[in-house]
């Protein structure tokens, strides 16, 4: 997330009441996490396990919760608690906007595109030329759609991210600052869901086709030409390849690549990054000749304990 004009490390520090190491006027262009991080954001860190990486970041503005040695041509916002004040920040510069009507002044709606009656478009949404957005659809503020792009009834762009901080006293929402970016050609199903980014973007790229009660979760980038199957559930922070097929009730980790044209077959776990142009199956997930075989051998199992007794 950019933010409007640059601000100095001093005004930020002042926003969140925090203490700094550097120049009072080191220049703080953004803020982003620490996968989507470049040069001018800032990144929070409130775990030792990951202030190296956090220090090694292309950030250049790191919020801290430990007096630390700055590394070069960075600075440091010192804070008794990051992920409360990187909240502050984000509400700070993307602030609630209250919705007024139930298609915002502020959204632009490119030519020739149908809006079927109960849907609801929020502040600076754009949506592109000749698209068909079927009833109860609903478009968060700031959600990019391209041309093209149709959109079944009951689906969602732009809510929360699913990311919390577990305290004494409950579960602390990370706020959510980013988009949903549609690109062209797309066509999503009913009921489905796509999270906004925390700070960045969540994209859906060209051509890409998701059947119904599929699930996209925040920062997450599918490809172009994907097909996603019902009941599929995408975490945050995925990566999909290009010509990625996801068939039914497919779920994975966070944080993975699915490599190009691979196929994952019906209900399986993607539990760790895979690569392309192979085909997958099962919990844990293997290659799916590969774990067809080894059920085969499974079955054999109680005609070989049988022998084994006689």
């Amino acid at each position: 997330m950019k933010f409007p004009t640059p601000f100095s490390l001093k005004q930020i520090a002042t926003i969140i009441s925090c203490e700094f190491i550097g120049s009072d006027d080191f220049p703080v262009l953004g803020m982003n996490e620490i996968h989507v991080v470049k040069h001018g954001d800032i990144v929070f860190v409130d775990h030792p396990k990951y202030y190296d990486k956090a220090l090694n970041s292309k950030a250049s503005v790191v919020l801290i919760n430990k007096e630390v040695e700055c590394p070069p041509n960075k600075a440091l916002l010192i804070s008794n608690d990051p992920f409360r004040d990187f909240n502050v920040l984000t509400t700070y510069f993307k602030p609630f906007e209250k919705a007024l009507n139930a298609i915002a002044v502020s959204a632009v709606i490119g030519k020739n595109t149908i809006v079927q009656p109960n849907v609801f478009i929020g502040n600076n949404v754009v949506i592109g030329d000749n698209c068909l957005i079927h009833a109860n659809v609903c478009i968060y503020d700031n959600s990019i759609v391209g041309n093209n792009v149709i959109i079944h009834s009951g689906t969602v762009l732009g809510s929360d991210a699913f990311y919390y901080k577990n305290r004494p006293e409950g579960f602390d929402k990370l706020i959510s600052g980013g988009r949903v970016v549609i690109g062209d050609d797309v066509e999503l199903g009913a009921l489905c869901t796509v999270d906004k980014g925390v700070t960045g973007d969540t994209t859906i790229k060209k051509g890409s086709k998701l059947d119904n009660q599929v699930h996209v979760g925040h920062d997450t980038v599918i490809g172009e030409k994907c097909l996603i199957a019902s009941q599929t559930g995408i975490a945050g922070c995925v990566i999909i390849e290009d010509e990625v097929t996801l068939w039914g009730q497919v779920g994975t980790n966070s944080g993975i690549t699915i490599g190009k044209k691979a196929v994952i077959m019906g209900q399986t776990g993607v539990t760790k990054s895979v690569a392309g142009g192979k085909s997958y199956f099962g919990t844990p997930i293997e290659e799916s000749r590969e774990k067809l075989k080894q059920l085969a051998y499974v079955k054999q199992i109680p005609a070989i304990l049988k022998k084994l007794k006689e």
